[in-house]
């Protein structure tokens, strides 16, 4: 017998639906047979499924039919486990294939109910029992699930972004901004390692390798920012050197700057330079404010930079802690083109430079030609759509979104994060 059987005939095959309704039409002193032979059934086989539901006193429908020979849950059973499966992947909690087998075997337990030897044997449901169990059920799938910071899990709750809603929906009804003026800065890492493309190589072959510049990289920051129209300012570079150099981004894009500090990362100092080199290519005054939208790093927030957006006209806006996956623009759209075309440009580089190793100063030579393959204002646009920052959408998530922050259930005291546009 084939592993898939394709049924050919429909015997045994029964809708409930007409059971039900026959059932009814019994309970309220009708004929049995007459009410068999108005819905087509046939009257011995509704004696059977009458029986079954006056003795069960469920109020779904019986098993009725043909039952396979290997079936260990019920419909019923089946469905509520599928739903518990789903809830806890929607909480971010969700079980492996191994688990499922466990938890499988654990309800048979339970509930006495019969089950193939080798299950008691093991521990754990058979895997064709899971193979089946699937098939059942194509409401689930075997998925990989991406990893999720706790923090990041339960600080994303409608009490944080409800607030920050708020706070956005104030800002944009005192400056009436356009949205040429609602700006998105973030950093990113770029690093001098590529992460290899799929390639076309030998079929069986056990592993196929492609050349890298190293075995680790080095990263340099590098911080963007666009507006909801979908226009991108010049990128910053942050170098993780000492002492920086101009030399350093001579194959960059046209107008970009940097900076450079021991760690390579956004600091309050280099933090002050990206605020200047923003306001040089936005022509921001205190006559024409812009929005900048910007996740509440320490350096972001920092007193001289507060000091400088005020007297520029520049109105900060943050969003909740570790909520930026979710609501900061250049995140949700932008970022992921961006690191693919940046993979693609570095194994575009290693093979027009073979036996040379890229270095950073390299990087902007490569963000120079991976930048209008990925932050397009198509993109961008998209990213301010999916976060309801422009077109302004406070509905946009649903219960759905916030289950991760339904595990912990954390309090939310007033003013849970730093409500920055007090430069207002």
């Amino acid at each position: 017998m084939p592993r898939v059987r394709v049924r050919k005939t429909s015997r045994g095959q029964i809708d409930l639906s007409k059971y039900k309704d026959a059932y009814e039409e019994v309970k309220t002193g009708g004929s049995l047979r007459k009410s068999a032979e108005k819905h087509g059934l046939n009257h011995c086989s509704l004696l059977r499924y009458i029986r079954k539901r006056d003795v069960s006193g469920e109020q779904e429908n019986p098993d009725m039919g043909y039952k396979a020979h290997n079936r260990v849950f019920n419909e019923v059973q089946e469905r509520e486990l599928s739903k518990y499966l789903i809830r806890c992947a929607d909480i971010y909690f969700g079980l492996p294939k191994k688990e499922v087998r466990k938890l499988a075997y654990e309800l048979v337990v339970k509930y006495n109910l019969s089950r193939p030897k080798t299950w008691d044997d093991n521990e754990l449901a058979g895997e064709e029992w899971f193979r089946m169990f699937m098939r059942r059920n194509p409401e689930l799938s075997l998925r990989a699930a991406q990893a999720t910071s706790l923090s990041r899990a339960t600080s994303f709750n409608k009490t944080n972004v409800d607030s920050f809603y708020d706070n956005l929906a104030t800002v944009m009804d005192r400056h009436k901004f356009e949205p040429q003026d609602i700006y998105n800065a973030d950093e990113t890492g770029i690093t001098t390692v590529q992460k290899p493309d799929r390639v076309v190589a030998r079929r069986g072959a056990h592993q196929v390798g492609s050349v890298t510049s190293a075995e680790r990289g080095t990263l340099v920051t590098v911080a963007f920012a666009a507006n909801a129209i979908g226009n991108v300012i010049p990128p910053f570079f942050v170098f993780p050197r000492v002492r920086y150099q101009e030399h350093f981004i001579r194959d960059g894009p046209p107008g970009c700057a940097g900076a450079a500090n021991p760690s390579g990362w956004m600091q309050d100092e280099t933090f002050m330079h990206f605020l200047e080199h923003f306001k040089k290519h936005t022509n921001v005054s205190l006559s024409h404010k812009v929005l900048l939208l910007l996740d509440n790093h320490s350096s972001h927030v920092h007193i001289n930079a507060l000091d400088f957006c005020k007297n520029n006209g520049i109105i900060l806006l943050s969003f909740p802690p570790h909520c930026s996956h979710r609501l900061q623009p250049l995140d949700r759209s932008a970022y992921g083109p961006l690191k693919k075309a940046v993979n693609l440009a570095c194994d575009a580089w290693m093979r027009n430079h073979p036996g040379r190793t890229m270095s950073i100063y390299d990087i902007p030579g490569i963000v120079a030609s991976a930048m209008p393959v990925a932050l397009t204002a198509s993109n961008i646009q998209a990213g301010f759509r999916k976060t309801g920052t422009y077109p302004y959408n406070r509905n946009l998530f649903t219960e759905l979104d916030f289950a991760p922050a339904f595990v912990t259930d954390r309090p939310n005291p007033e003013n849970t994060y730093l409500n920055v546009n007090l430069v207002l």
